[in-house]
C-alpha cells in the first residue's frame, strides 16, 4: 500500500502525470475535486484515511508546497503503514505560467496564485518521513521525466 504526495506549482503537470501514471489503480484525491465543501482539508484527510483503512493506495494530488501541509499526509500514510512517496515537479515557471493561461474556466488560476505557492515552495526530504522522493521533469506533451532524488539538488530554472 503506497500514499503518494505530488508537490509541486500549479499547471506543472501533476495532474496530468498522476492520471497517466497511477491511473485507475489508485485511489485518487484532490482538493480541487472539493471545491463545494465547506472544509476541503478535512474532507480530503477523510478520503484518504478511508482508502487507507481499505487497504488501498493512495495518490493526494495539490501543490503540497510546505513541510507543514505534507506533514499531516506523511502522518496519516504512517498510521496505516503505506510506503510514503513523493513525486516533487522541478519549478519551471515560465512553463506553468503558459500552460495555465490556456487552461479554461476554473481550472485555471490567477498568475498571483502561481507566484505565491512558489514563494513557499519548500523541496522536499527524506528527513520529512518519505520512502522515496522523485523529481520530475516536464517536457511538454504529457511527456515527463522521472529522476531518482538528490537531496542536494538545487531548484531548477525559473
Amino acid at each position: 500500500m503506497e500514499l503518494v504526495i505530488m508537490i509541486g506549482l500549479q499547471a506543472s503537470g501533476k495532474t496530468t502525470f498522476a492520471r497517466s501514471r497511477f491511473g485507475d489503480t489508485y485511489e485518487y484525491v484532490s482538493k480541487d475535486l472539493l471545491r463545494n465543501n465547506s472544509n476541503p482539508a478535512r474532507r480530503q484527510r477523510q478520503l484518504i484515511e478511508a482508502a487507507l483503512q481499505q487497504g488501498f493506495s493512495v495518490v493526494v494530488d495539490n501543490t503540497n508546497p510546505t513541510i507543514e501541509e505534507r506533514k499531516e499526509l506523511i502522518h496519516l500514510g504512517r498510521l496505516y503503514a503505506a510506503e510514503i512517496t513523493g513525486y516533487f515537479f522541478e519549478v519551471q515557471l515560465k512553463q506553468c505560467l503558459e500552460r495555465n493561461r490556456a487552461r479554461e474556466g476554473k481550472a485555471r488560476v490567477p498568475d498571483v496564485a502561481i507566484f505565491a505557492t512558489l514563494k513557499k515552495l519548500t523541496r522536499p526530504s527524506h528527513a520529512e518521513g518519505f520512502t522515496k522522493l522523485f523529481s520530475v521533469y516536464n517536457r511538454g506533451d504529457q511527456n515527463f521525466e522521472v529522476s531518482d532524488w538528490k537531496e542536494e539538488e538545487l531548484t531548477n530554472e525559473q
